[in-house]
């Protein structure tokens, strides 16, 4: 017979529980995950894989348009971090399966170059926002320009394309590049924090070298060193800094940067081989106040 809870009384309800107890508590684990279960299955909340990006260019050909992104603003000099969707002009949908690369490109008077770059890898299985990074060593001028082309496939297809982007100088100083004592020439570029706060930050900034004038390697099993300064007070320091190593090859390097007030910091920088070797930079004594190899940051 069915008939409504609600409709019952405590004392019964009771009564009930009382003479099926311990059905009640061996099924009461099933009714538990079957519970959970639903729920999770029921949530629908989407991702929003462009949550704190705002687009910066589009790039269009007589099939798709691609949209770039990219977190704080427009290109600039130095690490970028950018994302991409690939829309189909004719049917208005994004593409999930493309297989995507990029080239960046900076001509000059008399020669052409690329910069550090990674793989253009998706976000998630399903979505069809892809990223990756660029760093563009270089700023754009009168004379000399960025452009970057995509290539990109669906379902077997090629295509192509070709834009010029802007890539202003930085106002501070994320990337340096310079010629180790190695004979070897690296870059060296900030990647976070993005947004630095008084206390203890994780730091992340990134090591490649020159192969040739298209290829830019990741270094990997060297060390950065760091040694935050403000020179507007003294050029004093601050605690608990923890220098750049990689956890994985191939990928960025990781550290800890300690920030004590706010206001403008000179991160002056050493770089070591895996031997312990300083390639470039200099220690910070009262007779050297700053190294030749810096990165700048200011909140």
């Amino acid at each position: 017979m069915l008939f409504s809870i609600k409709s019952l009384s405590k004392g019964l309800l009771y009564q009930i529980y009382k003479k099926h107890k311990m059905k009640f508590l061996r099924i009461l684990p099933l009714v538990i995950v079957t519970i959970f279960a639903s729920c999770t299955n029921n949530d629908t909340t989407a991702v929003d894989e462009l949550e704190g990006l705002s687009k910066i260019k589009e790039i269009t050909n007589t099939t798709h348009t691609i949209e770039l992104y990219k977190h704080m603003g427009g290109l600039e000099q130095g690490y970028n971090e950018i994302a991409l969707k690939i829309k189909d002009n004719t049917t208005n949908q994004y593409i999930t399966n493309a297989t995507v690369t990029w080239m960046p490109l900076m001509h000059m008077m008399a020669t052409t170059h690329s910069c550090p770059k990674s793989p253009v890898t998706k976000i998630s299985t399903d979505g069809s926002v892809y990223e990756g990074y660029i760093v563009f060593q270089m700023a754009q001028n009168a004379t000399e320009y960025w452009d970057l082309k995509i290539n990109y496939t669906i379902n077997g297809i090629a295509y192509s394309m070709t834009s010029v982007v802007d890539v202003p100088a930085s106002a501070k100083q994320r990337v340096t590049t310079f010629t180790g004592s190695d004979n070897v020439k690296y870059i060296v570029a900030y990647a976070d924090p993005h947004h630095p706060k008084v206390g203890i930050n994780d730091m992340v900034a990134g090591v490649w070298k020159m192969q040739d004038m298209m290829n830019f390697p990741v270094v990997d099993g060297f060390k950065l060193k760091i040694d935050p300064r403000m020179p507007s007070m003294g050029n004093h320091s601050s605690p608990n800094n923890v220098d750049l190593t990689q956890v994985v090859a191939g990928d960025l390097y990781n550290g800890k940067l300690s920030l004590t007030m706010t206001g403008l910091w000179r991160i002056n920088l050493q770089l070591l081989n895996a031997s312990g070797t300083v390639l470039k930079g200099e220690t910070i004594t009262d007779a050297v106040p700053a190294s030749s190899i810096y990165f700048e940051i200011e909140f």
